[in-house]
């Protein structure tokens, strides 16, 4: 397995150093997600920083910009980079996509189907000289010219790795992506029984192999340092899953457990006006819900886990160690998780 580390909760001027504190330790990639702040800027800053780790968005919103919006800034990345770059999109959900970005709205997966194409189109105008042509339901465009048009460069178009949580957003990944990037908001059950089910039969349709698309775990990781509160811990696995699971987009994942009544509790929480319904709602969700959904305690007993749960299932985990994680803990979890690693392999400098 791969193992990435999130760098977007670092504030912009430290995303340097922490893009080379993680390529020196062994990280796979360091990654960013549009969620306070925009995904793109801090991979342009670790890519200036570092010469080895990848980079990857873990997500950027599709739906936020036009096809030809990303295709710029990726290919602009790509070259920064110098091939580094992974664009992970997601489509987000209706509300946000509506009214906090005032974007349209279509079926999601259709629509995700056409961004794709749209996009490879625009790079294959860059890339290959292919006239730009195309014309669908979402998106049309049909005018590229010398002035807008990027040099080509050596890297080529970055692979594109797509979010997914239902069935259809997943066959699409199988049948168009280069990765699936499964939510965060999954169990192992969920991920046996319904993704990877899903994820095989776009591939089928499209005629590929497993091996042409990365997928990535599943689930929410939480590493538990020593000095950490492991109650308090918990109850920011519970509030995070009564969050998504007050949501109607995610109700199957609950569904397949027979957890339909908690979802309605939740949403019903949800829309109300107290205050305090977000810390009621993180109460109703009990032990055996976190532990379906979280991988969580110290590094090693996480990568573990990890391995136990989707070893030969997935391409690439995601962990998060503490600040100050000793060096040894470190280096065992990375080489458990990559499957490999000899006595001689120069320890990893702690963790910032």
């Amino acid at each position: 397995m791969k193992v990435s580390v999130f760098a977007g909760a670092a504030q912009p001027a430290e995303v340097p150093g922490f893009a080379r504190w993680a390529e020196d330790a062994g990280f796979d990639a360091v990654t960013s997600s549009e969620v306070d702040h925009d995904p793109f800027l801090p991979l342009a800053l670790a890519a200036q920083a570092t010469s080895r780790v990848g980079l990857a968005t873990g997500i950027a919103v599709a739906f936020a910009r036009t096809p030809m919006a990303m295709a710029y800034v990726a290919n602009d990345l790509q070259a920064l980079s110098r091939g580094r770059l992974v664009l992970g999109l997601g489509t987000q959900t209706k509300p946000h996509i509506t009214r906090r970005f005032g974007m349209p709205w279509g079926k999601p997966a259709t629509q995700m189907r056409e961004y794709l194409t749209a996009l490879r189109a625009i790079w294959d105008d860059w890339n290959t000289g292919r006239q730009l042509q195309h014309q669908g339901e979402y998106y049309r465009h049909t005018l590229m010219t010398a002035t807008f048009r990027p040099a080509p460069h050596a890297h080529g178009s970055p692979p594109v790795h797509l979010a997914a949580v239902g069935p259809l957003m997943t066959r699409l990944a199988g049948e168009a992506a280069d990765g699936l990037i499964p939510h965060g908001f999954s169990t192992e059950r969920y991920f046996r029984e319904v993704t990877v089910p899903a994820l095989e039969e776009g591939l089928e349709r499209a005629g590929r192999d497993r091996s042409e698309v990365t997928v990535h775990c599943p689930g929410f990781v939480q590493v538990i340092g020593p000095q950490d509160d492991v109650e308090q811990q918990r109850q920011v696995l519970r509030a995070r899953i009564a969050f998504y699971g007050s949501t109607p987009a995610y109700r199957g994942v609950l569904a397949l457990h027979g957890w339909e009544e908690l979802h309605e509790r939740l949403h019903a929480l949800s829309v109300r006006p107290e205050a305090d319904r977000w810390d009621r709602m993180a109460d109703l969700v009990d032990d055996e819900v976190v532990d379906a959904f979280c991988v969580s305690g110290r590094l090693g007993e996480v990568a573990a886990e990890l391995v136990r749960r989707f070893g030969g299932l997935v391409d690439q985990v995601h962990l998060q160690p503490p600040a100050g994680t000793p060096e040894q803990e470190l280096r065992a979890a990375l080489a458990l998780l990559h499957g490999a690693g000899t006595a001689e392999a120069p320890d990893p400098p702690a963790a910032p």
